[in-house]
């Protein structure tokens, strides 16, 4: 029921969550010699949900590894200023999409009290 009520929305909630958490692992380990960075092809990960695969099928199947513009010596690929964009674009995401889930609720709630 919940899926149907929410629709993509649920799904892409969860998988920006999942993003936000691979996003701040690169970030806690830009220090960490030969860390790859790694980020989660959102479009094709909830192109998977979508299309009926669980959520670790569809997240695995969408994990890239960064290629770096400018290579560590250390073999470590995170690049902050990378992290930091992907970061602030993916939250904002989350929120646009909290913000939609909120409203759906708030209007199912008014109907169940009639107003």
């Amino acid at each position: 029921m919940a899926s149907t009520l929410f629709g993509i929305h649920g799904a892409a909630l969860e998988l920006r969550s999942q993003r936000m958490g691979m996003i701040a692992g690169n970030i806690a380990n830009a220090a960490t010699p030969g860390y790859k960075a790694r980020d989660l092809d959102f479009a094709a990960a909830l192109n998977a949900r979508m299309n009926g695969a669980d959520a670790d099928a569809a997240i695995g199947g969408a994990i890239r590894y960064r290629v770096p513009v400018m290579p560590s010596m250390d073999g470590n690929t995170v690049e902050m200023a990378t992290e930091q964009t992907a970061f602030a674009e993916n939250a904002v995401g989350y929120q646009a999409t909290l913000s939609f889930l909120r409203g759906r609720i708030d209007t199912l709630t008014r109907a169940l009290k009639g107003d």
